[in-house]
């Protein structure tokens, strides 16, 4: 078996709009497409003593076992790797459960999709369970469980933290979108101006100044201690001179630690001797140059977490320990305690794993002990000089136990060092006392504390500490979206865009917008290239000064990683013909209709799906959705048209020389067609369809009709505002039109424009592009040889493994084809043939270059006309 290609979709997709994690394998079961699991001698034996849980996968049977079911009446190797792959991820802790696994159109060519929650988990899982099923095949041992503990330490590695997740899953849950910006912890919130950022538990509220206090003990320390709260005496070293001092004037027992650590790093507790405090002053000043050297007070340690300046938990820590039975030795205990079902690798779990490093060491030695020491029975042996439950320490939630005095003392601290996220580490016997009555005392105030211990207490009653951060940062009535219209289609999504970009900017929206020649902010284009995909409309929403986005959506990122955004207001399709068939599995209009459907199935259900009723497929795609559906035609007896309008729905057509709005049986004039420049006239009707289309969205969207014909009038079609859209550029003595039509409904289009044109010769200068069907290419130069009176054929770009002589002899195939008498010419480079056509161009000549390169194309005939204007100046 061979994988061709893998890929992570990350949004909607064509497998599934709600399940947005998928990976995808193109797999090539090679021999194997012969060999279904019933003849393969003992693989239903094997894949079940390798995976006897997936027992529980009930598969296509609907019953427990049903997947064995299916292994054992034969089924084909991708259906048994998607189950792998699913498994695997499971027994690494991280619970998927959704599969698909599709034949191309070519034999033994299979799509496996599967589910994931950590992508780079998803896609290791991919290869590995191909490994395992040769294993499985070939009846040779397999270390899976290596397999899984590797899944678990790249999960570690990327997923996000506790405290993190728990306040991304509760955005999640509130219908708030959020992306990762990076590979750490930092997390935007929301899209746009609505955009907040947090990054484990420091927010975008959280003060600076506040921050650099709670790192720098000595000065939290000065500043509670100023604010008559209680905390222990003790000083600053930076050598063995000042620990003496420090030592003389608080008296052992001590708590060495550095000044600027944190997760108890290079901390020594309850020293007694000199030689001990030396030891600790050296281990600290790992971490810090100055130490901070404080009492070593008694009691038990308590982390109380306050939020927005209210105390919302607090708990009891323990670092990690063993209790003795009089029998087995410490490292046998470690053992027995970390096979607690609760306790897992990393964060995987509510306790973790407790592991033996120097710091166990140098405690047991202290007590004279070795992992081969057996404790006395009901002996609590301390591992860890520190409670932090990443280092194996347990929690008991003990928010309902304290006193009101201390949540006053707490709060009030969080206030005191200005932090909105604030953990207060306090050392007593209880915090059911004040703190004044029992001794106790403030040990530190910390900065992005972790909610870990709240959020999963191995005792007490959990507390949801994530929901108060969002209080905070979305407070009742803030909006954390932006609107998003997407468009997607075969022609006229570029257009569509930008015309919809120019009437949201006018109705005085900061907006954003993807389009198939770059990405734009206020009409600043701030990336170029084809930005249609998932990246650049994450750049938009990304992007903290945009208000509202438009987004092109075109097939390759659908394909390739599905959708930028989780859903949108209003989405659009102009059309669906034959374009990119026979790539990425598609090959037929109903093929390319699922992928562009993806767009219209993404938009919430109070939305609008904006349809063209002419077009068979979009009346195909009406019945997948269940959003609002409203169409725009060119023909207003479209039956579609009729229909909605008498049930009182909206929809837009072309009556009478007007892009109208109906509504039932009204009818709203926006505005005349040949008012509306993109229209060149009112002669071009594919770009009337476009507005018709940018029309029905913004009336939709809640724009005013007066709006939204000033928009329609002074959006100006040219080489800057619509690069590559029927661009005219008028010589003295001929005009040059450049469009990016490259395939047969574009050339269409083109072709009903020309035949309104009056010109003494009309010329064409065409290429075909390698990837396009035969077909494709033919119908595009039968029809090129019907409008044309002279072609020029153009080859630079775009081979995509064909030879140029292989595709011109496809073109003058199909110009032979149109029942015309043209005469050809082949001038490979395009800027070449540009400037032989305007050089040679008689008076009252149409120049058409239907260019995949537009910038080339615009670039050389303005170069030209600038040239002429030059010369008529002088």
């Amino acid at each position: 078996m061979k994988i061709d290609k893998i890929q992570a979709l990350r949004g909607p997709n064509i497998w599934s709009v709600k399940r947005k994690k998928l990976i995808q394998m193109r797999l090539d079961l090679e021999e194997m497409e012969q060999f279904p699991t019933d003849k393969i001698d003992g693989f239903r034996e094997r894949i079940e003593a390798m995976f006897p849980t997936m027992i529980e996968h009930r598969c296509s049977e609907g019953c427990r076992g049903g997947f064995f079911m299916r292994v054992e009446r034969g089924t084909w190797m991708g259906h048994v790797i998607e189950h792998i792959a699913l498994e695997i991820q499971t027994l690494a802790g991280m619970e998927t459960g959704f599969g698909r696994t599709r034949e191309t159109k070519t034999p033994g060519v299979y799509n496996v999709v599967f589910s994931y929650t950590e992508e780079n988990v998803g896609l290791f899982a991919a290869e590995s369970s191909v490994r395992i099923a040769e294993a499985l095949i070939a009846g040779t041992p397999y270390d899976v469980e290596a397999d899984i503990q590797k899944m678990r330490e790249i999960r570690e590695r990327v997923r996000l933290g506790p405290s993190t997740g728990s306040i991304v899953e509760e955005a999640v849950a509130r219908d708030i979108p959020w992306i990762r910006l990076g590979t750490n912890s930092l997390v935007q919130l929301g899209y746009g101006v609505n955009q907040m950022r947090f990054q484990a538990t420091i927010t975008c509220k959280t003060s600076n100044i506040a921050v650099d206090i709670a790192c720098n003990k000595e000065e939290t320390k000065r500043m509670l201690e100023l604010a008559s709260i209680p905390v222990a005496s003790g000083g600053i070293c930076v050598d063995e001179e000042d620990l003496e001092s420090v030592i003389k004037k608080i008296g052992y027992p001590i708590v060495i630690k550095p000044l600027d650590g944190n997760h108890g790093k290079g901390a020594s507790i309850n020293v007694k001797n000199w030689e001990d405090a030396v030891a600790g002053l050296a281990y600290a000043k790992n971490y810090s140059r100055r130490v901070i050297v404080e009492k070593f007070i008694t009691g038990f340690d308590f982390r109380v977490l306050i939020i927005d300046n209210k105390l919302v938990a607090a708990a009891k820590r323990e670092p990690a320990h063993v209790k003795g039975d009089g029998n087995h030795n410490i490292q046998q205990l470690i053992d027995e305690t970390n096979k607690d079902p609760r306790r897992g690798y990393g964060h995987e779990n509510v306790l973790t794993q407790i592991d033996v490093d120097r710091d166990t060491t140098d405690l047991l030695e202290k007590l004279g002990y070795t992992l081969e020491t057996v404790p006395m029975k009901d002996e609590i042996v301390y591992l860890k000089s520190t409670a932090n439950l990443s280092t194996g320490g347990t929690s008991i939630d003990v928010t309902d136990m304290m006193h009101p005095e201390n949540i006053f003392l707490c709060e009030r601290i969080s206030r005191v060092i200005g932090l909105d996220v604030c953990g207060v580490d306090i050392m007593a016997e209880n915090l059911t006392q004040p703190l004044k009555e029992n001794g106790g005392c403030i040990l530190e105030v910390n900065a992005a504390p972790g909610f870990r211990m709240h959020l999963a207490p191995s005792e007490g009653l959990p507390r949801n500490v994530a929901a108060p951060v969002i209080d905070m940062l979305y407070p009742p009535g803030k909006p954390s979206r932006i609107p998003i219209i997407a468009i997607t289609g075969t022609n006229g999504k570029t257009t569509t865009t930008r015309l919809l970009a120019h009437i949201v900017k006018n109705n005085g929206y900061k907006v954003g917008f993807t389009t198939s020649d770059g990405i734009y902010v206020q009409n600043h284009m701030m990336e170029k290239g084809d930005t249609t995909g998932p990246i650049s409309a994450e750049y938009i929403l990304k992007d903290p000064t945009v208000e509202f986005a438009v987004l092109e959506t075109a097939r390759g990122g659908i394909l390739r990683a599905g959708l930028g955004f989780s859903r949108c207001d209003i989405g659009i399709i102009t059309n669906i013909q034959e374009d990119h068939l026979g790539l990425s599995d598609i090959h037929t209009l109903d093929d390319l209709a699922r992928v562009k459907a993806t767009v219209v199935r993404s938009v919430k259900k109070d939305g609008w799906a904006i349809l063209n009723a002419e077009d068979e497929q979009c009346l195909k795609i009406a019945n997948l959705l269940d959003c609002n559906v409203a169409y725009f035609a060119m023909n207003e007896d479209n039956p579609v048209v009729q229909k909605f309008a008498k049930e009182g729905k909206i929809v837009a057509v072309y009556e009478n020389g007007f892009i109208t709005i109906k509504k039932g049986e009204w009818k709203i004039r926006v505005e005349k067609a040949t008012h509306v420049p993109l229209t060149l006239g009112g002669k071009a009707k594919f770009m009337i369809a476009n507005a018709l289309a940018a029309t029905l969205a913004a009336y939709l969207q809640g724009f005013k009709t007066e709006d939204i014909s000033l928009s329609l009038q002074t959006f100006i079609p040219s080489a800057a505002q619509t690069p590559g859209r029927m661009n005219i550029f008028e010589f003295k003595k001929f005009k040059v039109l450049i469009d990016f039509a490259h395939n047969p409904a574009g050339y269409r289009g083109v072709e009903e424009y020309l035949s309104s044109v009056q010109a003494t010769k009309k010329i064409g200068i065409i290429a075909g592009v390698g990837d396009r069907r035969d077909e494709d290419i033919k119908e595009c130069a039968k029809i090129a040889g019907r409008m044309f009176d002279h072609i020029i054929i153009r080859q630079e770009k775009h081979l995509r493994g064909r030879t140029e002589e292989e595709i011109n002899n496809i073109i003058l195939a199909g110009i032979a084809e149109s029942g015309k008498n043209v005469t050809t010419e082949i001038i490979s480079i395009e800027v070449e043939a540009l400037k032989h056509a305007m050089d040679n161009a008689e008076d009252g000549s149409f120049i058409t270059a239907l260019s995949d390169v537009i910038n080339n194309a615009i670039e050389t005939v303005q170069e030209y006309l600038d040239k002429e204007n030059e010369e008529g100046a002088v």
